[in-house]
């Protein structure tokens, strides 16, 4: 007898998105993160749009998914706390420390996890470190301090370098009018206490390291099905 091929890395994301809908709350508006993950759960979610009066979302690229999916997207300013926040994540460890903003919207996505009561964080295994920092962390910076930002990473042992837009334009521009850096070589054995330095250096807007606003629950894909890991 044969065994089944094993689950593509898409059909682990499609797989967790759509394990993610049992999370979402009838009757409350929903954070909506950003991600080829996400954008399987968004898919998935148009099955629950006539239970959720609609969402708060975490990106432009998102916002236009979900209206077109028919799910109404609200601003962040216009609702008070939501119930959930479901989102992907470049890397998690086993207390639900993330690091995110492979996808640009580290900032957005940060304001609406904080806006959260629960963050439900859908991933494939190989997300999954036991210390953050194999994927280059990424921040984002006002334009004008990234040189600063630079060689203060460098000494405390990072290589941090520019992102650039695709096709060679130059420095991605974020939604919120900013650049990234991404920062490779650290191991963030303290990420809350990573975090927080990070965050008070002038220039910084935002640190891809997501301590403060941890997961509660993650959902993992694995080949043997979806994996629950509570925090």
């Amino acid at each position: 007898m044969t065994s089944s091929a094993p689950l593509t890395q898409d059909q682990l994301k499609a797989l967790v998105g759509r394990a993610a809908l049992a999370y979402v709350v009838p009757g409350e508006i929903l954070g909506v993160g950003t991600g080829s993950t996400v954008n399987c759960f968004i898919d998935a979610l148009a099955e629950l749009k006539d239970k959720i009066p609609g969402a708060v979302s975490s990106s432009e690229a998102s916002t236009a998914r979900l209206k077109a999916l028919g799910i109404p997207v609200f601003d962040a300013n216009a609702v008070g706390e939501l119930a959930v926040y479901v989102d992907g994540a470049d890397e998690i460890d086993g207390q639900g420390h993330m690091v995110k903003g492979g996808g640009a919207a580290l900032t957005r996505e940060k304001i609406v996890a904080a806006q959260s009561r629960r963050f439900v964080c859908i991933a494939d295994a190989s997300k999954k470190v036991p210390v953050l920092g194999r994927f280059p962390i990424p921040v984002e910076v006002v334009p004008m301090s990234a040189q600063q930002l630079v060689r203060r990473f460098a000494a405390m042992g990072g290589q941090a370098t520019l992102r650039q837009a695709k096709g060679g334009s130059g420095a991605l521009v974020t939604d919120n009018g900013q650049h990234i850096l991404d920062v490779a070589g650290l191991a963030i054995a303290d990420p809350l206490g990573f975090e927080t330095q990070v965050s008070q250096w002038p220039g910084v807007v935002t640190v891809g390291v997501f301590a403060h606003q941890r997961a509660q629950v993650c959902l993992l894909g694995t080949p043997e099905g979806v994996q629950t890991l509570t925090f």
